[in-house]
């Protein structure tokens, strides 16, 4: 990588850690839930004021895109963030927050939709695929080290709510690097299509239909698996809220970890295979999470689901672009979309914990989406065998 391209890129790859924003409501819905007494099913319609936007939002942004330009639409997230994190921490309520998660959510589907093509206008070829995946490491450490900053700011700064001028802060200085670093202009088609019915047409394609489904599940698993972290530790080992959030860590250590040894794994193992094999692994250690009790049982196993969990997305939005390269920013488009799987999730979570009086609740929405995950592993080995 040259020096003309070394300074833009490591500004566009910071911006990767404001992208992990999103992952603290897992540790956020526990504090919000004990501050203002919240019932479970009303606490997981939390991570929905985050997620629905990429449902809402994807496929307008990047028409709006089209329209401003990458670095444009990139600081329009960065100045919706911000003014998201300085709400609550003005007047720390329950509707500002709610106000300040939908805020994260709309500034974060903007970034995702963004970010990466933005990438490509400095880094070219080959390296384009690494640093991608670099910066998804990056977002990775965002949202492993998420939960002890709402830790710090508990017990250093006096209330986990702390957190949100910190991330403001990151924000902040992501804008101003941004805005300081000259990246070169990509160059736009006017004549491109460019409608939301002409993408959404491609779910009429089976193969597609399948992988968006792929994409709304997994990511299903990812938030229900960070939300229900936390909550498994205070109900089976009695943990205090500002000591639960080892949970998501240990979660999203195993994500993290996951992720960076896939990145080699990948270049030499069957993709479709490696998906196969580790959501039977995710299902096995689900089951296990049934019984174990113990604190760090239940550490050991979250951080197993967070590893056999960390490369499925992907793989899944390659086997979406490989299906129809023809159509790839459509595909693209469409398959953020499915990152709504965050918002429907979580809600069903809470409503059957209600019922079963328990997080065993939660577990079996989460293994429901990991037998969908089976299930399309499945038919994507049949498919390349047909091949």
């Amino acid at each position: 990588m040259s020096k003309k391209t070394l300074s833009p890129a490591v500004a566009i790859l910071y911006t990767f850690f404001v992208m992990g924003f999103c992952d603290v409501v897992g540790a956020a819905t526990a504090y919000v839930k004990t501050d203002f007494n919240l019932s479970e099913s009303l606490a997981g319609f939390i991570p929905s004021a985050v997620f629905i936007w990429f449902l809402l939002l994807s496929i307008p942004t990047a028409l709006l895109m089209n329209k401003i330009g990458r670095k444009k639409t990139v600081q329009l997230s960065n100045a919706v963030t911000f003014l998201g994190m300085i709400i609550p921490f003005i007047s720390y309520t329950l509707p500002t927050c709610l106000i300040a998660f939908a805020l994260l959510g709309i500034g974060n589907t903007i970034l995702q939709v963004s970010l990466n093509p933005l990438l490509s206008n400095v880094i070219k070829g080959d390296k384009l695929t690494s640093s991608m995946t670099a910066g998804q490491l990056i977002k990775a450490i965002c949202s492993l080290t998420s939960p002890y900053i709402a830790l710090f700011a508990t017990n250093i700064l006096g209330g986990w709510q702390y957190i949100f001028p910190i991330f403001a802060g990151l924000t902040l200085l992501s804008a101003v690097w941004l805005m300081l670093t000259e990246i070169p202009k990509e160059e736009r088609d006017n004549d491109a299509p460019a409608g939301a019915r002409e993408t959404f047409k491609l779910l009429g394609d089976p193969t597609i239909f399948m992988l968006f489904l792929g994409i709304v599940f997994v990511v299903g698993v990812d938030v229900g698996s960070n939300t229900v972290a936390p909550k498994l530790l205070m109900e089976r080992v009695g943990l205090p809220v500002e000591k639960a959030g080892l949970g998501s860590s240990a979660y999203f250590l195993g994500r993290t970890v996951g992720a960076f040894l896939g990145t080699f794994l990948l270049l030499k193992l069957n993709d479709r295979k490696y998906f196969f094999y580790n959501i039977i692994l995710a299902v096995a250690a689900l089951i296990a999470l049934f019984f174990v009790k113990s604190q760090w049982g239940i550490v050991a196993l979250l951080a197993a689901i967070g590893f056999t969990c960390s490369c499925i997305f992907t793989i899944i939005f390659s086997a979406a672009i490989q299906a129809r390269p023809e159509k790839t920013n459509e595909i693209s488009g469409l398959m953020i979309t499915g990152i709504v799987g965050g918002a429907i999730i979580p809600p069903l979570m809470g409503f059957a914990t209600e019922k079963a009086g328990s997080q065993a609740g939660s577990l079996i929405v989460i293994g429901i989406c990991m037998a969908y995950l089976v299930f399309c592993a499945v038919r994507l080995l049949s498919k390349a065998k047909a091949k």
